[in-house]
């Protein structure tokens, strides 16, 4: 296990699946995380970010409740294109408090010292399922999910996991689900 970084952090990403077993789709939360030093990339890509507003992809800071903003500096931007009040409630709401619930597990955790806590920026790019609309939705596995992921992939980030090595011994191994579910005429 490598430990996490505590000099200059210039930029480290990371991504963590995190689902319900047998839960609905929308259950499934899959950041990707991108952290850095706000003087350097990371921080001139958040500044460009939340001054660069594009329709159906809005970029926020992640916060607790209005009016509080969580440490690391924290955007959340969609990976897919936000066309419903509905789909915008529950992102801006329930997965936006579960992701900086997650940051600030990070910090709690050690696995973003505390001591570059203003320092520091983070981007988390969101998928959230879009039957998250059609559903029932029950926003307190929504907000544990999101929260979960989302500590997880700054964790794995900030020890640079998987490593090269455990990559390169296990390539073989690995195949992606999608790529898995087309050689079987699941797609």
């Amino acid at each position: 296990m490598t430990t996490p970084a505590t000099g200059r952090i210039v930029l480290r990403s990371g991504e963590a699946l995190v689902e319900v077993e047998g839960g609905p789709a929308y259950l499934a939360c899959e950041p990707e995380v991108v952290i850095g030093e706000l003087d350097g990339p990371v921080g001139y890509s958040i500044a460009q970010m939340i001054g660069n507003q594009v329709k159906g992809h809005s970029k926020v800071f992640a916060i607790l409740n209005c009016d509080v903003q969580v440490r690391p500096t924290t955007v959340m931007v969609s990976k897919v294109t936000v066309d419903s009040t509905a789909y915008t409630n529950v992102l801006m709401g329930t997965v936006q408090a579960g992701i900086a619930n997650g940051v600030l597990d990070a910090v709690r955790a050690g696995d973003i010292p505390k001591e570059k806590a203003n320092d520091l920026g983070i981007i988390v790019s969101v998928w959230l399922d879009p039957s998250v609309v059609e559903e029932k939705v029950d926003h307190q596995q929504l907000f544990d999910v999101n929260r979960q992921a989302t500590a997880k992939a700054i964790r794995k980030a900030m020890r640079c996991e998987p490593t090269i090595d455990w990559l390169l011994e296990n390539q073989d191994k690995i195949t992606h689900c999608f790529h898995e579910m087309g050689l079987n005429g699941q797609l």
